[in-house]
């Protein structure tokens, strides 16, 4: 486990000195578009590359991909809250990622627009699109009332994590606060480079995503054996990233403490045989009870939980006409 734990913090600080190096070596101007010359005048057979990819979307498009956010998050705090299902939890996981992560290329991604809201609350002449501050703010207003239920599989990045969790261990408590402040520092830096001038400017969040590279089947080699690190940490500390350096998930982490509703782990008293404990791969239970600023929607707690079967098995008998 001590070894396990070492390679996590050796990954994290890869990955900032990652993101540290490409800043130093990142070219000061950037030609734009519109000058550059047309490959008709440069001849040669020459065919210009793709400006970006995925190529932008259509606007109806758009507007669809934040409705099917919208339903992804109502779906999960049905789930989770409601239905208390961790069978179904699996499959809005993997629902969401084929979606958001391979089919979109995880353009739908609330997680990289932090730069843009906060580029656009700094800069009059920097304008974004409505989509990209709804898709922005939506998992926000959500975490409000309900806790991160963007966590519980919709986020591509977060469901990719959650599929390779194998045999957690437990990280213990301090270990786990300090390397949850990562986070943090992270917000911080991404949203300076993201404000500063615009010859100085840079988006880490985006460009140091460690798994967009496998969404699009196209990358860096750097990020694509660090996003390979992080699943492989994963298979055993759950979620890494998530915990530890996903910036959304600190300011998912700050709304969620004002949630009324959230996860409970029974559907009404608790039975305090740990076993939720045992199950919870996050550290998001203390004293046998959730810590709903910490829990990531994944209900293996409900899976465990002896009472929680019970009362499913009832709703199963109620639901064929009790039993014969």
């Amino acid at each position: 486990m001590r070894c396990l734990l070492l390679g996590m913090i050796a990954l994290g600080m890869l990955f900032f000195a990652c993101v540290w190096e490409a800043r130093a070596q990142a070219l000061p101007y950037e030609r734009p578009v519109e000058t550059a010359p047309s490959q008709d005048a440069i001849g040669g057979g020459y065919a210009v590359p793709d400006v970006q990819k995925p190529p932008p979307r259509r606007q109806w498009l758009q507007v669809l991909d934040l409705i099917l956010l919208a339903l992804a998050l109502a779906a999960s705090v049905w789930i989770v809250i409601s239905k208390r299902s961790r069978r179904w939890a699996q499959a809005l996981t993997v629902a969401c990622l084929a979606y958001f992560g391979f089919y979109r290329e995880g353009c739908i991604c609330p997680v990289g627009s932090i730069q843009n809201v906060a580029l656009a609350l700094v800069e009059p002449r920097y304008s974004i699109p409505i989509v990209v501050t709804l898709s922005f703010f939506l998992p926000l207003v959500v975490a409000l009332f309900y806790g991160r239920a963007f966590c519980g599989g919709v986020c591509a990045l977060g469901a990719i994590q959650e599929l390779v969790v194998w045999k957690p261990v437990t990280v213990p408590r301090r270990l786990d606060a300090a390397l949850g402040l990562l986070k943090y520092a992270y917000l911080g830096l991404a949203i300076w480079v993201a404000v500063r001038p615009a010859l100085a400017r840079e988006f880490l969040i985006c460009r140091f995503d460690p798994f967009v590279s496998f969404f699009r089947l196209d990358g860096f080699l750097h990020m694509m054996l660090i996003g390979a690190g992080f699943l492989v940490v994963g298979m055993f500390v759950g979620r890494p990233y998530c915990r530890y350096l996903c910036p959304y998930g600190g300011l998912l982490n700050w709304c969620t403490r004002l949630a009324r509703r959230g996860v409970t782990i029974t559907p009404d008293k608790e039975l305090d045989c740990g076993l939720c404990t045992e199950a919870c791969p996050y550290g998001a239970i203390e004293k046998m009870r959730a810590v709903r600023r910490d829990c990531l929607y994944c209900a293996r707690c409900y899976a465990s939980c002896p009472r929680q079967q019970a009362a499913t098995e009832l709703v199963s008998i109620s639901n064929v006409g009790g039993p014969r």
